[in-house]
């Protein structure tokens, strides 16, 4: 039965990014439709963000209070409808307010995943629970430029009152809906509760996480224990935000691409984080198992991911041919994405207990990049080129490896409790 929860994660962790980065593939289109330039279009992408980033922990805490089944399946609703909002946006304010209520809904959509993984995975496959999930993700990152690309032509082509980019909204908010009816169906907060899971699985899972009530949040220790995470976080979604938002963007204007061929190359740049997200979260977890150092085995991936993309992106700082800058964007996104299982894994190996809350803290760094990242580099384009934008990034992938390298997570433990480890 845990396969199954992981499965529906994952189709939701795919819908989820589809529904948040379908913007930049329909976002050539908009701007003609909605008179935008770089600078405001960075705007309506980064009000995602806003709500997303600071209602985190907020978000993660709600979801331990009431459960996965429930929050998830108001969650994928309202965020259906954010998405279906999206594309009836009629200018800028429109935009950014259709954003605004997208970033609100999935807020605490990831933090309240990783408390039902940490309900269901065993301890020592938090990497490979959270790498085959955000793989997930990185699947829809990269269906999404050719499914979008392909929707948008579609809808151009019947001829109705909605244009291309707006039926695709349209279709995507609906999906969210329907994936929302089938986890309330298909889900259940104790393992214990539902009726096809065995009696190995119980076993497998820790017995303070079966209970239904958890201990009060420790937010002095937590914050310790989880704030270097999040500064590690920030410059890691920095440049995924850049991946997300503006790699359509780039290959059509430095290349001169029409939608068909940008779409494709991006999906093709994106595919490499797929790979990424899985071969980081099983690389983790077996050194995990090898070595018995939790520090050692998820710094040792964060630091191979970070420094790794920011040698390949060094390239994108010169003038390069499409195919040198496509390749170099495809290995930065792949080493990237070896950071991004571990990540998520940190809080379930400190915090298990509060696991929806640590998650929601950790991420609240990406959240605040996105909400600046889009505009910077954006503004950045308007004014001087593509090539300082991605110089700033290289710089923060480097800030990020630093704080990694002196990263030292501790279990944190519930008030009465001593690590007998």
């Amino acid at each position: 039965m845990r396969g199954r929860v992981l499965l529906m994660l994952c189709v939701m962790y795919a819908i989820s990014y589809l529904d948040r980065t379908n913007i930049s593939t329909a976002g050539p289109t908009m701007m003609k439709a909605l008179h935008l330039d770089s600078t405001q279009f960075g705007i309506a992408v980064s009000a995602f963000s806003i709500p997303y980033a600071l209602l985190q922990i907020f978000g993660g805490n709600i979801g331990e209070r009431f459960g996965a089944r429930k929050s998830l399946f108001w969650i994928g609703v309202l965020w259906g409808v954010a998405t279906i909002a999206t594309g009836f946006s009629v200018g800028l304010a429109s935009l950014v307010g259709a954003r605004l209520l997208l970033g609100l809904t999935e807020s605490a959509a990831f933090p309240t995943a990783t408390s039902a993984m940490a309900r269901w995975v065993p301890p020592d496959r938090n990497g490979f629970a959270q790498g085959i999930v955000h793989s997930a993700s990185r699947l829809g990152n990269a269906v999404a430029p050719i499914l979008v690309g392909a929707l948008i032509i579609w809808g151009d082509s019947l001829n109705t009152a909605l244009a291309g980019w707006q039926v695709s909204f349209l279709l995507v908010g609906l999906l969210s809906a329907v994936w929302a009816l089938l986890w309330m169906i298909s889900y259940r907060d104790r393992p214990a509760d539902h009726p096809r899971v065995g009696t190995q699985e119980l076993s497998e899972i820790p017995r303070e996480l079966e209970k239904a009530a958890r201990p009060a949040v420790p937010w002095g220790r937590l914050i310790r224990s989880i704030l270097p995470v999040t500064i590690v976080d920030f410059g890691y979604g920095w440049v995924l935000w850049v991946f997300l938002t503006w790699i359509p963007g780039f290959l059509a204007d430095v290349y001169d691409m029409p939608l068909q061929k940008y779409a494709l190359f991006t999906s093709l740049v994106l595919c490499a984080g797929v790979v990424g997200d899985t071969a980081g979260g099983v690389f983790a977890d077996r050194l995990l198992r090898r070595t018995g150092n939790l520090r050692f085995s998820r710094r040792t991936v964060l630091l191979t991911g970070l420094i790794g993309s920011l040698v390949c992106l060094i390239p994108l700082l010169f003038a390069q041919s499409m195919t040198v800058a496509t390749i170099a964007l495809a290995l930065s996104f792949f080493f990237l994405e070896l950071c991004n299982a571990t990540l998520w894994a940190i809080p379930m190996d400190v915090a298990p207990e509060w696991s929806g809350t640590a998650s929601g803290m950790m991420n609240t760094g990406f959240g605040l990049a996105g909400i600046f990242s889009p505009i910077v580099f954006g503004a950045m384009v308007d004014t001087v080129g593509w090539q300082w934008p991605f110089g700033l990034s290289v710089a923060l992938l480097a800030a990020a490896a630093l704080v990694a390298g002196f990263m030292n997570p501790r279990r944190v433990l519930p008030r009465g409790v001593e690590d007998v480890r």
